[in-house]
């Protein structure tokens, strides 16, 4: 969605799912769109309804953990849109696991026993609980993939001091622990997310998205425990079901490969999942409520001067 300028607009950056104005006040403007992506590839086409989805997560997770740490987030004057304080990112992401899935799983399954500095027990079996949730933190790139990098080698390389370090890990924990209870309550596992934090002045404020599909995998609680006993695949809400899609197309992000085209029931499927994922984590229907870019920017404005 490519906007005329905001007041006080001193530059703008377009993400691979969302569009992002910086303003001259030290806010930041952030526009969900329905772009989807995976692998590090934004999919050919946009997921109905996506942008507003996340948006309305992350604000309702951002309000459910005020009390734990600040955060940036000051309002959401549209469905699919965020203004909040501007910070100075720490150039990591804090990744909290609570059970052995995805990339963890992969790298125990090829015998790895060390994560980003972390040692992982024997004798487990993919998606077990960890016997606490651990932290394998990675590089936030601003080009390719992230990469995993330990508490030690964040201290040596000056991505965040000591004391720093402590203060994200304490928030990261405590967040995901919040996380965790709130899922509970709707019948759902919250298995690994990533945060992410900045600094103004001083102090530490967690940024972007919380607790979303994107950043985000939960399991089904319901059956949980059978479906280990049974080693069976677990039921999951999260977005990677595109990625498998994506994978049974032929399609890991590598050189080479083509992104297969999305036909107009998959699309709708996906659009279908993403409100599927609102309504069991919030707990309430979600209300579609699509604004065209002039309404989007009215809106905006409208906050920013209540704001200034």
């Amino acid at each position: 969605m490519k906007m005329t300028p905001f007041p006080h607009q001193i530059g703008e950056y377009q993400g691979k799912v969302r569009d992002v104005y910086y303003l001259d006040n030290e806010l930041l403007i952030m526009i969900a769109s329905d772009r989807i992506s995976a692998f590090d590839v934004i999919l050919p086409e946009p997921i109905p309804f996506k942008g507003q989805v996340l948006n309305q997560i992350a604000a309702y997770m951002l309000a459910a953990t005020q009390d734990i740490c600040p955060n940036w987030l000051l309002d959401c004057p549209a469905p699919n849109v965020a203004i909040g304080k501007k910070c100075t990112p720490f150039k990591i992401e804090m990744v909290v696991r609570g059970n052995l899935v995805g990339h963890a799983w992969r790298t125990y399954q090829a015998g790895g026993r060390k994560l980003c500095g972390v040692s992982l027990p024997e004798g487990l079996n993919e998606n077990d609980y960890f016997p606490s949730p651990i932290i394998t933190p990675s590089t936030k790139a601003s080009e390719g993939h992230d990469e995993d990098i330990s508490k030690e080698e964040i201290i040596a390389e000056g991505l965040a001091s000591a004391a720093d370090w402590a203060v994200l890990e304490k928030y990261a924990l405590a967040l995901f622990q919040r996380g965790k209870e709130i899922a509970a309550k709707q019948g759902l596992i919250l298995v690994d997310t990533k945060y992410e934090f900045g600094k103004i002045g001083d102090t530490i404020y967690l940024m972007d998205e919380i607790h979303t599909p994107d950043s985000s995998r939960y399991f089904y609680a319901d059956g949980f425990e059978e479906r280990q006993s049974k080693k069976e695949k677990q039921k999951q809400l999260s977005k990677e079901f595109v990625r498998e899609w994506l994978i049974a197309n032929n399609f890991m992000g590598k050189e080479g490969q083509t992104v297969p085209a999305m036909s107009a029931e998959w699309i709708d499927t996906i659009s279908k999942r993403y409100i599927e994922l609102y309504e069991k984590v919030i707990g309430a229907p979600f209300k579609p409520a699509p604004k065209s870019s002039e309404e989007t920017y009215n809106l905006v404005c409208v906050s920013l001067e209540k704001l200034s």
